[in-house]
């Protein structure tokens, strides 16, 4: 596959999801339409509990936050269930994608990260804050080192309350922080 190719298939993934993270957020998908209003709290004042350090040796090389996004749940056996995230991560003019896996994607240069949770702290009325070990990465762009990930602020997100129908989706908006490190050069 050329680069071209690969360059235009991410775009277009990048593009469908979001659409689909706009639509699940209630917002309107026309690219016309500005970005958030609201402020995002800066990561960097995050206070991060203990559980959450990041271990020695690993250096801060991106911190985003939710432009838009979602906890999206399905409902199985009668209880809903976390399905995927689906979200877009914003700073200056970084944006990474968030999706199942859980998983990041650079849509400046397609790299991307996969995690697995290795610490997690409750939040009332929200997601957890976590701390993520990578576990595979694509690509040597800036995700293409990253050793771990925190989220962190986190805000709404929860799974909806009640009984459900077996199949049914519930995409339920969320904020948060998140921080990428690779290893100190």
């Amino acid at each position: 596959m050329s680069r071209r190719t690969r360059t235009t298939a991410l775009v277009g993934a990048a593009v469908a999801l979001t659409v689909v993270t706009a639509v699940a957020c209630g917002r309107p998908t026309s690219p016309a339409q500005p970005p958030s209003a609201q402020p995002a709290a800066a990561a960097e004042d995050a206070t991060i509990p203990a559980q959450l350090a990041v271990p020695p040796g690993q250096q801060l090389i991106a911190s985003l936050s939710v432009d838009h996004g979602s906890q999206v749940y399905t409902c199985a056996r009668g209880a809903w269930t976390l399905k995927e995230p689906a979200a877009v991560l914003k700073s200056g003019n970084q944006e990474f994608l968030h999706t199942a896996g859980p998983q990041w994607i650079s849509t400046d240069d397609g790299s991307a990260v996969t995690g697995a949770a290795s610490a997690t702290v409750s939040v009332p009325d929200a997601v957890p804050e976590l701390l993520l070990k990578a576990t595979a990465h694509r690509g040597t762009g800036l995700l293409g080192s990253v050793s771990y990930i925190q989220r962190l602020d986190t805000r709404g997100g929860v799974a909806p309350a009640g009984a459900c129908t077996d199949g049914a989706l519930q995409a339920v908006g969320y904020s948060a922080n998140y921080r990428f490190y690779a290893p100190a050069s």
